[in-house]
C-alpha cells in the first residue's frame, strides 16, 4: 500500500483562506465536492444568496492547484467561478449588462486588493419567455458570470471576500450598512 500523498503547503494555505466565514448573513457558503480531473488538487465552495426568503443568486468557487503549474494560468493556483442570478426582464435585456457584470468582478477584486493575473471569462445574459405547456410565468431573465484568474499569493481570503461582493452585486443587494427605501419602510 502506497503512503498517502501529503497536501502541498501552498494548497493548504490557500484552502484555509477560503474557509473564512461569509461576510454577509444573506450569503450561505458550503464546501462541496470539487472536480477531480482539472488539477491534481482541488477545493470548491458553493454559495446561495437569499433575500426576503427568496434564493436570488447561486455560485461556485473552485480552487485548482497543479504543482507543475500551467502556462495559461501563469502560476500553480487557479480560481474558477460561476455565478448565476435571476433578474427582472428589463435588466436582463439591457445591452450594457455584460459589461456591468464584468465590472462587478473587477471592482470587487480591486476593492479587496485581491491581486491576480491571467483573468478571463464570459458574461451571458438570457431572457426567456415560456410558451405552450410551459406558458404561464412572466418572462424571466438571468445573468451568468464565468471567470477564472490566478491569485498572486496563496492568501485567498481577499479573493473570497471579493467573490462574496460579486455574489451580492449579482443579487442586487445594497452594500453592507446601506438599506433600501423599501427596507426602511418595512422597519419604520
Amino acid at each position: 500500500m502506497a503512503p498517502p500523498i501529503a497536501t502541498p503547503e501552498i494548497f493548504a494555505r490557500a484552502v484555509a483562506g477560503l474557509r473564512v466565514p461569509s461576510p454577509r448573513a444573506e450569503i450561505v457558503l458550503e464546501e462541496v465536492g470539487a472536480p477531480r480531473r482539472l488539477a491534481p488538487y482541488a477545493f470548491a465552495l458553493s454559495a446561495t444568496v437569499h433575500h426576503d426568503a427568496d434564493e436570488m443568486t447561486t455560485g461556485r468557487l473552485i480552487l485548482l492547484h497543479d504543482p507543475a503549474g500551467h502556462e495559461a494560468w501563469q502560476g500553480t493556483l487557479r480560481l474558477v467561478t460561476y455565478v448565476t442570478a435571476e433578474l427582472e426582464p428589463d435588466l436582463a435585456a439591457d445591452q450594457l449588462l455584460p459589461t456591468v457584470g464584468w465590472t462587478w468582478l473587477i471592482d470587487a477584486l480591486d476593492a479587496h486588493e485581491a491581486s491576480y493575473r491571467a483573468l478571463g471569462g464570459t458574461v451571458t445574459q438570457t431572457l426567456s419567455t415560456r410558451f405552450g405547456e410551459l406558458a404561464g410565468p412572466p418572462p424571466a431573465g438571468d445573468i451568468e458570470i464565468r471567470a477564472s484568474w490566478t491569485p498572486v499569493t496563496d492568501d485567498l481570503t481577499p479573493h473570497l471576500l471579493s467573490w462574496c461582493v460579486l455574489l451580492a452585486s449579482s443579487a442586487g443587494l445594497p452594500p453592507p450598512g446601506v438599506s433600501t427605501l423599501a427596507d426602511r419602510r418595512r422597519s419604520g
